[in-house]
């Protein structure tokens, strides 16, 4: 709602700017004088008092008032500047510098925060107005930057001021007293003799014809600064500026046509080029509020489980047994994914040993615990990948007819097993991670034909909750699952060589559901998270690092914090990534905070 009023503010402020620059040119001339009737204008804010007037405290008063009479002293600048540049220079470069000053005034006198996405859309904004500028002039000059900066940073001073006057005062007391400042900003004006003898003297000049363009481009520049400051009341400000790019979108096409401002070849070029960025701008804004504006169901009942890996267990040198016992008897968690890894079930060709994964789900069913089991070439925990020493000398024809005959074996052996709820075929098959080979195309899903006519049991397919696209993956299975990776450690390979926090928030998993859904036009499909962090991400394996880097990569307080921010992207089931670790923690460390965090959790299902 913000946005649309932002852009519905900004379309009648850019109007009424080339309105504005062409009553400069042609009727009233002078700066100070136009400035000092528009804060006049001001006083009509009254009109608004039945809708909302409320006390103040006497210090937000006096914050209104100075926001009104620093907006002034910005307009007056500004005003200077368009008497004597054209109209299509001097706004972009206020404009692109307004967002800027309004952060960085944000950032200090206000609690306001603005996301990375929205930085993001912002910088789009800014980007598409410093084009507009660079339009009009290939050589700076000082002179020709300073009213426009200066003006710039006044104005963001102002919203600022405002916003925190908004943030304990509803909109239309707030908006009052700050037109008020107006008002006292241009009777201000009038204290300096000669300021004041060129505004009465061109207020007895100015003929009727002016008056009424005046005042009817004030009444409706009056209704553009309405929405904008409501739009103010409702978001970041910053935000809220950045989206006068599209006033310069207005700006340029009107003054094309109102003022023969006329574009040609390279300005020509760059302001289109500007137009674009203004509208990607716009657009990721939008599509960033509209994912927050999302719901989820907050009283939703949520399903908690754990993923168990062995392999892992062993890599920790903790017993596997020991550990999945303590798993399933001290934590309860209703569901659990295990791993039945090729190369342990078949190390030879034809020969199979189903003991391993025989004794975890036999644990699991004394527990009651439901059995995801991932099984395939691809499954869980690094190098993702676990296909048997002779496989490897195969050629890809007959590897693929090795898959084939373990699944085959490997469902006959679980086919009565009805403790497995879903099978997860290939765990994230879209995602190049690991040390996987390249597989043919189909092959996948012949392998999913394989075992829906072996078995009636669903079929779950992952993918990359932060860089995979999920519609195939999600096209693909009865059921969908994503991971949720908050920090990782990028391949240091590239200019990134440390540990990286994605900048997404829940909304992106929200909206990309969303987006999904719709591309499929499936409502119904189970949408899960199978692998949720819950351990550090470090530039070695874990058991590789000291436990003080395994700490400070993953505290105790970012676990709870995961948890919340899991809860917010909407799912109903989460299964948790990391237990062998807390487990490892806290028998070998003597630390227990994890496991207790963990316990907590299972116990408020």
């Amino acid at each position: 709602m913000w946005l649309l009023i932002a852009i519905l503010g900004q379309f009648i402020l850019g109007t009424a700017a080339v309105v504005d620059k062409l009553l400069l040119r042609k009727r009233v001339s002078d700066p100070i004088v136009y400035t000092f009737w528009l804060g006049c204008l001001g006083i009509f804010a009254a009109l608004l008092l039945p809708f909302g007037f409320s006390s103040l405290s006497i210090s937000l008063i006096l914050l209104a008032l100075l926001s009104g009479v620093i907006f002034i002293a910005s307009l007056l600048v500004l005003f200077f500047g368009l008497s004597q540049i054209d109209a299509s220079f001097v706004l972009p470069l206020a404009s692109a510098v307004i967002p800027l000053w309004t952060f960085i005034f944000s950032f200090f006198l206000i609690s306001a925060k603005m996301t990375f996405m929205d930085i993001i859309g912002m910088m789009f904004l800014v980007i598409g107005a410093l084009f507009f500028f660079f339009a009009e002039r290939k050589i700076l000059r000082a002179r020709l930057m300073m009213f426009a900066v200066a003006s710039g940073g006044l104005y963001g001073l102002s919203i600022v001021l405002q916003k925190m006057v908004f943030e304990h005062s509803n909109f239309v007391t707030g908006f009052f007293w700050a037109k008020i400042g107006e008002v006292l900003g241009a009777l201000i004006l009038l204290s300096y003799p000669q300021w004041r003898k060129r505004i009465m003297s061109a207020s007895i000049k100015i003929s009727q014809k002016d008056r009424f363009w005046y005042f009817g481009n004030r009444a409706w520049a009056a209704l553009g600064s309405v929405l904008l400051n409501a739009a103010v009341f409702l978001s970041h400000p910053a935000l809220v500026q950045s989206t006068q790019s599209f006033r310069y979108v207005v700006i340029f096409i009107t003054a094309w046509i109102l003022l023969k401002e006329y574009s040609h070849g390279r300005t020509l070029y760059l302001k289109i080029l500007a137009s674009v960025f203004a509208i990607i701008g716009i657009a990721w804004i939008g599509v960033t509020a509209y994912a927050r504006s999302i719901p989820y169901d907050t009283n939703r009942d949520i399903n908690w489980g754990i993923t168990f890996s062995e392999r892992y267990s062993t890599r920790l040198d903790l017993d596997p047994k020991e550990t999945l016992r303590a798993i399933l008897q001290d934590l309860h968690p209703k569901n659990i994914r295990l791993m039945a890894y090729w190369d342990k079930i078949e190390p030879s060709k034809g020969v199979f040993d189903f003991s391993s994964l025989d004794w975890q789900i036999d644990a699991a069913v004394q527990s009651g615990t439901h059995v995801v089991l991932a099984i395939g070439m691809r499954v869980p925990r690094w190098p993702e990948c676990f296909m048997p020493a002779w496989v490897l000398e195969l050629s890809d024809k007959d590897r693929e007819k090795a898959i084939r005959s373990y699944i085959i074996e490997l469902m006959r052996r679980y086919h009565d097993r009805k403790e497995i709820v879903t099978w997860q075929v290939e765990n994230e098959p879209f995602l190049a991670f690991g040390f996987c080979p390249v597989r043919g195309n189909g092959a996948l899903e012949d392998e999913i034909s394989l075992i829906h006519s072996l078995d009636n049991r669903p079929i779950l397919i992952t993918d990359s909750g932060e860089l995979g696209k999920w519609y195939l993956a999600a096209k693909l299975g009865d059921m969908f699952g994503t991971s949720i990776y908050r920090k990782v450690w990028p391949p240091t390979t590239g200019h990134i060589t440390g540990e990286v926090e994605y900048p997404f928030s829940p909304s992106f998993f929200r909206l990309k559901e969303r987006v999904v859904r719709f591309l499929l036009q499936d409502y119904t499909k189970p949408f899960i998270v199978i692998e949720l962090q819950s351990e550090p991400w470090g530039k070695v394996e874990i058991p590789l690092l000291s436990v003080e880097e395994q700490v400070s990569l993953f505290t105790p307080e970012y676990f709870k914090e995961t948890i919340e921010y899991a809860k917010q992207t909407g799912f109903g089931d989460y299964y948790l990534w990391g237990a062998e670790w807390w487990y490892a923690m806290k028998v070998r460390n003597n630390d227990s905070r994890y496991w207790d965090i963990a316990k907590q959790l299972f116990r408020s299902k």
